[in-house]
């Protein structure tokens, strides 16, 4: 099972990436969760104190030199196609099950430019995609950065998070549009901070093209979680039965993801 997660800012795809990893793992299934967003926090929202906190492999110099064979000031050939094999292992960190990786950003002007640090990070996500025996979970911003065209299509689903609200619902479209456009064959949402009772039709009128996979309760307990630095996982039945119907629905899709 791989899983992309992408988004509208602040709508919840980080605090859903962590409940769908600490579900899994409690399933005794082998998790890699990935920090694919520059402004990374999955860590915190799995519960791994600050100290422990994986270094972002964007952010590593001399590795991405060694790697790539760049020169300083990058202004000199590079190797597109880097040997990435040992640094999931060698620049994880564990949390309750889950193992960590967090990739970071290319802090630069034209983020989404071909450098050295880009090269990396993509070679480093078609090799964790392509491996077989491990679920992946990527955290990532809103656009589609880190994926490319050869390795789209084993991404299992892209889930983008949504908020009750049309912005969020806007943003979710053009997330899709994006998918699309490199043939990541499944996209579905998860609508985010629902209040009890509310009507789902207008959310699954403006998530047209996508399956609305499930809900996450508005939950002042993840709230408090947040402001305090814990994980949400709070393990709470209403939790629990909200993340594993959202797994159920990406399982389920899995043997229909076809163009």
């Amino acid at each position: 099972m791989k899983i992309a997660i992408s988004g509208k800012g602040g709508t919840g795809k980080t605090t859903l990436a962590a409940l769908l990893a600490r579900a899994l793992a409690g399933e005794g299934r082998p998790v890699l969760a990935v920090d694919a967003d520059p402004d990374a926090n999955l860590a915190s929202a799995l519960g791994l104190p600050r100290e422990d906190w994986p270094e972002p492999i964007g952010g590593m110099k001399e590795l991405i030199r060694e790697r790539t064979g760049a020169r300083e000031g990058y202004g000199s050939f590079f190797r597109l196609n880097p040997d990435v094999a040992d640094l999931p292992e060698r620049f994880s960190r564990e949390a309750h099950g889950v193992r960590l990786l967090t990739l970071g950003g290319v802090k630069k002007g034209g983020a989404g430019c071909l450098c050295p640090e880009s090269a990396l990070l993509k070679a480093l996500v078609t090799h964790l995609l392509l491996q077989p025996g491990e679920v992946v979970i990527l955290d990532m911003e809103a656009g589609i950065e880190h994926l490319g065209r050869g390795t789209a299509e084993a991404v299992d689903t892209m889930i983008v998070v949504a908020e009750p609200g049309q912005r969020s619902l806007q943003t979710a479209q053009s997330v899709r549009r994006l998918a699309s456009e490199i043939r990541i064959l499944r996209v579905g949402a998860v609508v985010n901070k629902v209040p009890p009772g509310m009507d789902l039709a207008p959310l699954r009128a403006g998530l047209e093209g996508m399956d609305l996979l499930g809900t996450l309760s508005l939950d002042p307990a993840i709230a408090r979680a947040d402001l305090e630095g814990r994980s949400p996982w709070t393990g709470s039945d209403v939790q629990r039965a909200e993340v594993r119907a959202i797994l159920d629905a990406v399982a389920a899709g899995e043997g229909r993801k076809k163009p």
